[in-house]
Parts: C-alpha cells; structure tokens; sequence
C-alpha cells in the first residue's frame, strides 16, 4: 500500500469513528489567528477565556488591539498564560499585519501557502506550527499543521522516527496528499481529537483507538 493510501485510509478510519471536527473554533479568520498565538504552550480553555477577555473589551479587531497599551493586552489575556511574551506576539503580529496585508488576515490567502509561511515566519515569536496553524485555519491556504500529537501517533505506528523534526514530519504529509484545504483542517483535528483520547503519552488506550487497525502487523 502506498503512503497516500495508508493516510487516506487512516483518516477515512478516524472520520467514521468520530465525525466531522468543525475546526477551527473561531467567529472570524482573524479571531482564529489571535487563537493560534495565544495557545502555544497552553490548552484551549486558557485561550477562550482570554480571547472573551479581549471580546468583552471591544478589542477583538487589528487595529483596535493594536491601539491597546501591552500592560492592558498582556491583563486581558493572562489566563493563557506566559502573557506578557504573548502580549508582545500579538502586537508583533499585528504590525506585520497591517503592513504586509492591511490589518486584513484573509489578504495572506492571495499568496501561495509557502510564501504565506514564510511571511508568517518571519514574525518574531511565530514559529512553524503556529504560521502554519494561521496559513490553514484563517486564511485556508494548504498547509498541514503537525504537532506533538502527530508525532506521537505516528511514531507508534512505526511510520516515522520518535526524533522526527517539524518540517521532515510536515513534509511526511505534504510530500503525498493532495493538497486540499478541507482534507488537511479536517486531518490535524482528528489527530489531536485521537492524540488527547486514545494516543496518551502515558497510557495510550490502543485496544479502543479509532486507528488500533493499523498498528504494525494489524495494517489493512
């Protein structure tokens, strides 16, 4: 079985189990990149209590965050915690915005994913998962997001190394999927809905997993 196959096959098996995941969660494009700097390195609850915050204070758009002083960013968003760092990300990230696309988040879709990735990039504190997280999600160009979770998953699979970097496990993907928006939103979401329930780092229910079928020697 090719690799294309064996994924598509692998994500057909977790889309059956679990349905579709509606990600990511988010009223607009912009709302949706604000959540993808704030939840590097915490989990989504801290985030949606943070962008309320923000909500709450009328200052849910570019310019009206960015005409916020970094004390009162930083308070509106502690409980995702690291906030001051995070507070600096945001403004970083939204004067890059407003030269590079005029404050206008959807305008990076117009450029090709890799050019969108590498603008990103070059925005202090943005690394790979998070621009490539922004590129997908907010501005639906095709880019798969890999993290931890896909690491893991894929790891015990025996499909790649337990040392595999970002950009050899992104490319893991890239290299043979077809590079449809829909396909690699839907994809991530239910490798981190199988990470967080079945793949565990300590106890790993494979016995139950939506992809149990595929360990090695049980592959279709």
């Amino acid at each position: 079985m090719s690799r294309a196959d064996l994924l598509l096959n692998m994500y057909q098996s977790m889309l059956d189990r679990l349905g579709p995941s509606h990600w990511w969660p988010g009223e607009t494009p912009f709302e949706v990149a604000v959540g993808a700097i704030l939840t590097q390195n915490t989990n989504w609850g801290n985030v949606e209590r943070a962008i309320a915050n923000i909500t709450a204070s009328g200052s849910l758009s570019p310019h009206a965050m960015l005409a916020l002083p970094d004390a009162e960013l930083a308070e509106l968003i502690r409980p995702s915690g690291y906030y001051n760092m995070k507070a600096k990300r945001l403004k970083a990230f939204l004067l890059w915005l407003q030269e590079c696309c005029e404050s206008d988040i959807t305008r990076l879709g117009n450029l090709d994913a890799e050019s969108a990735r590498k603008a990103l990039l070059s925005v202090k504190g943005i690394g790979p998962e998070t621009a490539d997280s922004i590129a997908l999600y907010a501005a639906s160009l095709p880019t798969f997001v890999v993290d931890a979770y896909t690491l893991r998953i894929f790891s015990r699979h025996g499909l790649v190394p337990e040392d595999t970097d970002y950009h050899t496990l992104r490319d893991f993907f890239m290299d043979v999927l077809p590079h449809d928006v829909a396909l690699f939103n839907e994809f991530h979401a239910l490798i981190v809905r199988v990470g967080k329930e079945w793949c565990r780092k300590g106890s790993p229910r494979c016995e139950e997993c939506p992809l149990g079928s595929f360990l090695e020697g049980d592959r279709p």
